[in-house]
């Protein structure tokens, strides 16, 4: 017996029970981290021709949709059987749609790596997304994405419900503001010209600084309030520009507070195999 007068056996028990209570503290709480965790959906991929054979570990993230953005890009195929030159080695699509990343697919379809050749040609990006539509992939395609993204500083951008009106649903596009018209001018806009039958992936914006994540999150909130919030995703771009030019991967102290600030919605990473590589994967998870 120790000076408090409690039984060494006591004290054993009551370690034990402090213990026991400690792990079912800790069980409850890995459920209730994984309702905290942000919605990470899925991650976005521009296949070329260094990312072929596309790999990650994003499921750890809860990652299980793959929004390929395009699937020929400069008139070169990243599918066979579309009548259209091959790129020197195609993507495992089989393999593929057997990674945890990959269970549900957004197909993208014809795009241009220059967003002002795309703009200048959606005419032929709409007649060749058709014909890659067609193409059959080993994949859970959930959905299609044209790869012509808009913003209201494009006039044209209106013309495209009367060109993509042959592709298949769901379809989605994406939108930023360019022109910096603010959340309900940007959304607003949209409303009097987008197809009910057209969801909208929003970009951001935060990897080029062209706005904050909590700015940005009053342009998503602006359009779930016009479409609804099955119709609106959100593109989180986790990328940085690198001095000397280009882009470099957001650091985990960059991207936490930018994925925190966007609670509730559906997001995805852009680009998985380009920026979100397996030691930013683990950073987020600490």
């Amino acid at each position: 017996m120790n000076k408090a007068g409690i039984p060494r056996l006591g004290i054993i028990l009551l370690s034990a029970l402090l213990v026991c209570a400690l792990c079912v503290a800790a069980s409850a709480l890995r459920p209730l981290w994984q309702t905290m965790k942000p919605n990470i959906a899925g991650i976005v991929w521009q296949p070329d021709n260094a990312t072929v054979g596309i790999e990650g570990d994003w499921q750890k993230l809860g990652v299980h949709e793959l929004l390929v953005q395009w699937t020929a890009v400069d008139g070169e195929a990243f599918v066979p059987g579309a009548g259209m030159t091959e790129a020197p080695v195609l993507p495992d699509w089989a393999r593929i749609a057997k990674e945890p990343w990959a269970q549900d697919v957004i197909v993208g379809l014809a795009g241009f790596y220059s967003e002002t050749k795309s703009r200048d040609n959606i005419e032929e990006l709409a007649t060749l997304s058709a014909r890659l539509a067609k193409v059959q992939v080993p994949l859970n395609v959930t959905g299609w994405y044209f790869p012509a993204e808009v913003d209201p500083s494009w006039s044209r951008a209106t013309e495209l419900p009367a060109l993509l009106a042959t592709l298949p649903r769901p379809l989605w596009i994406s939108v930023y503001d360019g022109a910096n018209i603010g959340p309900d001018a940007t959304a607003a806009w949209l409303k009097t010209w987008l197809p009910d039958d057209i969801g909208v992936f929003f970009q951001d914006g935060v990897g080029v600084y062209a706005r904050t994540a909590p700015v940005a999150r009053t342009y998503i909130d602006a359009l779930r309030k016009k479409f609804g919030k099955n119709r609106v995703k959100v593109i989180v771009e986790a990328f940085r520009p690198q001095v000397g030019g280009g882009f470099r991967p957001a650091t985990v102290d960059e991207l936490k507070p930018q994925i925190a600030a966007y609670s509730g919605y559906s997001l995805y990473l852009f680009d998985g195999p380009h920026y979100v590589t397996p030691e930013l994967v683990d950073e987020l998870l600490q």
